[in-house]
């Protein structure tokens, strides 16, 4: 049995990064880049007008003859004079000669002057070449998560490919005799199988849409056999149940059977103690507990970071922040312990509820309280470290 850091060190060592792919922006959206990005051209391109209203040059005067006008589309190669004004809209091109946009709300018009009756600043309302982005500068550097902004950004930068990360085919493997599928007749001694439907809803959260979901019966042959295949086609396998030491726990001894290296078993944590993880090739397996809670506190704590890394993120933990308690806190397991809580903007509080077959309390908190195995009190008001899972 080894302790947190020392299994979350082991977990980050050996996740290593996906290959990379070649994908059409459009279709990047939750994806990770595996290079940086520079930019083909200038944004904006060219001067433009950041109003509807007229450009002219600068000057003291007030009085303006139209001579021209621009939309959104347009190039002219109009020369101004002091006295001329180019009848302009929004995002279109400003003539070379022209220095300052006014807002038509601030001309009074005819059909061929303007009186200006507010005079702006010059350079007002003028986009300048280049003010989002120059030619050849950084768009976005490598290890970039692809927004719907930076889908949109890519594009109107002209860039149609980028270079990411393959995201991980995870399979779910679901052991136990005892489960029945929601929807269907629940009889005596049988409960509803819902590790496997919170898990692919988790993998969301990190951009892992696609999941295939396993069953398996409680026997030694059958596990092996639907791991052998599962091992071969997918990046990550999480399994659910079968991994403690009761007669009927099959995974443990399936896995080792198959060629999977042990890279550690059992933590010293609470809940989720009872946790293989291990390797074959390069596919990561997750030997996750049955009860609820404790398999989904282990997604947040192993599993997410695993992901994130192989998916090419540089942050791959979940965030820490740092909160005051609102009641103290006893200790006497010497184990770590991960908590459900609540938190604000500046206190905790622990709920109620904290077995780990219980997932009506994980579905009200909002982080993890984090209990250091070598802390056996802490007070009221004594500032402790949680990782949110809102």
């Amino acid at each position: 049995m080894i302790q947190v850091n020392e299994a979350l060190t082991i977990v980050a060592e050996n996740s290593s990064k996906m290959p990379l792919q070649k994908i059409a922006v459009r279709k990047a959206l939750g994806y990770v880049l595996a290079e940086t990005v520079y930019s083909p051209i200038a944004m904006p391109p060219f001067r433009q007008s950041a109003m509807d209203g007229y450009a002219f040059i600068h000057s003291r005067k007030h009085q303006y003859d139209v001579v021209s006008s621009s939309q959104a589309g347009d190039h002219s190669n109009i020369k101004l004079k002091e006295n001329e004004a180019v009848r302009i809209f929004t995002g279109a091109f400003v003539p070379d000669d022209a220095d300052t946009v006014v807002m038509q709300e601030h001309v009074m018009a005819n059909e061929n002057s303007i009186l200006i009756a507010q005079m702006p600043e010059k350079f007002a309302n003028v986009r300048a070449k280049g003010e989002q982005i120059n030619k050849e500068d950084v768009v976005f550097e490598v290890n970039t998560l692809i927004t719907p902004a930076a889908i949109g950004f890519l594009a109107c930068l002209g860039i149609t490919e980028i270079t990411v990360y393959k995201k991980p085919k995870v399979a779910i493997l679901v052991t136990g005799n005892e489960l029945v599928k929601p929807g269907k007749k629940l009889p005596k001694g049988k409960i509803y199988e819902s590790n496997s439907i919170m898990l692919q809803a988790a993998l969301q959260t990190i951009g892992i849409k696609k999941t295939k979901v396993f069953k398996v019966k409680d026997n030694l042959k059958a596990t092996k056999n639907a791991l052998k295949d599962i091992l071969e086609k997918y990046d990550i396998v999480l399994i659910s149940g079968g991994i403690s030491v009761g007669d009927y726990d099959f995974v443990k001894e399936a896995l080792l059977k198959n060629g999977v290296k042990e890279l550690f078993y059992k933590i010293n944590q609470k809940p989720g103690k009872p946790m293989f993880f291990g390797s074959k090739n390069e596919t990561l397996v997750f030997a996750l507990p049955g009860n609820p809670a404790s398999s989904l506190t282990n997604f947040y704590v192993y599993v997410y970071p695993a992901i994130r890394n192989r998916m090419g993120f540089s942050d791959i933990h979940l965030p820490k922040l740092v909160r005051k308690l609102n009641a103290g806190i006893s200790n006497n397991s010497g184990k770590t312990l991960f908590l459900k809580a609540l938190y604000d903007e500046t206190h905790v509080t622990v709920l109620d509820g904290q077995s780990s077959a219980m997932l009506n309390t994980f579905a009200t908190a909002n982080c993890l309280l984090i209990v250091p195995n070598d802390f056996e009190n802490l007070k009221k008001e004594q500032l402790v470290t949680l990782l949110p899972i809102d």
